[in-house]
């Protein structure tokens, strides 16, 4: 049964610790806005390490909604707590959202269902500024961290390895991913439930590919929606969004990023399932909703009927 919006009310968890804090505050601060506009009783939280249960303890909220992104808050860690606490909760439960935020794992489990991922390798990170690990093009990627960050691209044409990966060993710990270079198109498609909304184009304005300030600065990118593709590969990305949700055991709303080699082998891969993807102004998913035609107030009083423990 639907909640009434005015009777129930929201605990918005934003910010935290990880590297992708300030994205986090931003997610909220526009979900709050918008469950506020929707008529829920919505109530910031700040989320700061080691008061977040008596904080969660004291508000008795109906609902959390998880505008959380990056470690802890995106990768089961949280879930957990609200699972402890019986505190109903949006997005995909604890082993789901484990599953996704670690690259390497979430990569075992798209390929037994049968889903194209680029070859990758878990390489030591002194390995990586020391040599090439695999024959370039290649990406170098923390293999925890969501929003580009810590992401080296290695052309074939680099003059070595990508040594700076030792300057942010705080980012990517002992070992960074190593995956190989799809060429083509930045694809994108999120899945409310158990429906793929449309498939996104994502060119980048302010580099070559799609980084942290592509993603989230005014004007970074364009997004063409509907992605100008042939409808055969427009569907596959559908099927195959919605396919890596199940596979992972996902809930809510996810978003599963592709790389489309267009002009060369015509290869469509899986990069990663975003289990709490940003809900930011420049953000992907408000704006398949949008296109769908669900308005973010519509999307948001989903996501709140949708919350439960168990998940």
């Amino acid at each position: 049964m639907n909640r009434v919006p005015s009777e129930t009310a929201v605990a918005v968890l934003m910010g935290g610790w990880s590297a992708e804090r300030e994205v986090s505050l931003s997610s909220g601060k526009s979900c709050l806005a918008a469950l506020t506009r929707a008529g829920f009783r919505a109530v910031p939280v700040d989320v700061q390490r080691g008061s977040i249960v008596p904080v969660l303890q004291e508000m008795k909220p109906d609902v959390a909604f998880n505008a959380l992104h990056g470690k802890w808050g995106e990768d089961g860690c949280c879930a957990a707590i609200l699972e402890t606490l019986q505190i109903p909760y949006t997005h995909s439960g604890v082993l789901a959202s484990s599953l996704a935020m670690h690259k390497e794992k979430s990569k075992v489990i798209f390929a037994a269902a049968g889903i194209p991922v680029a070859e990758s390798l878990l390489v030591p990170l002194e390995e990586v500024a020391a040599g090439h690990p695999m024959p370039p093009p290649y990406v170098v990627k923390p293999v925890n961290e969501g929003s580009s960050v810590g992401v080296h691209i290695v052309l074939e044409t680099a003059n070595g390895p990508a040594r700076g990966v030792l300057d942010e060993r705080h980012i990517f710990g002992s070992h960074a991913m190593v995956e190989r270079f799809v060429p083509g198109k930045e694809l994108t498609c999120a899945v409310i439930g158990e429906t793929p909304l449309g498939v996104i184009d994502i060119v980048s304005k302010s580099s070559s590919w799609y980084d942290y300030t592509a993603k989230y600065a005014p004007g970074g990118s364009q997004h063409i929606l509907p992605a100008e593709i042939a409808g055969a590969v427009y569907r596959h990305c559908q099927d195959l969004a919605l396919r890596a949700h199940r596979a992972l055991g996902c809930r809510g709303v996810s978003r599963a990023d592709f790389r489309y080699d267009e002009g060369g082998t015509g290869e469509l891969i899986l990069l990663e399932v975003n289990t709490q993807p940003g809900m930011t102004g420049t953000s992907l998913v408000p704006e398949l909703a949008a296109h769908a035609g669900h308005s973010y107030e519509a999307l948001v009083t989903w996501m709140v009927n949708d919350a439960s423990v168990d998940r």
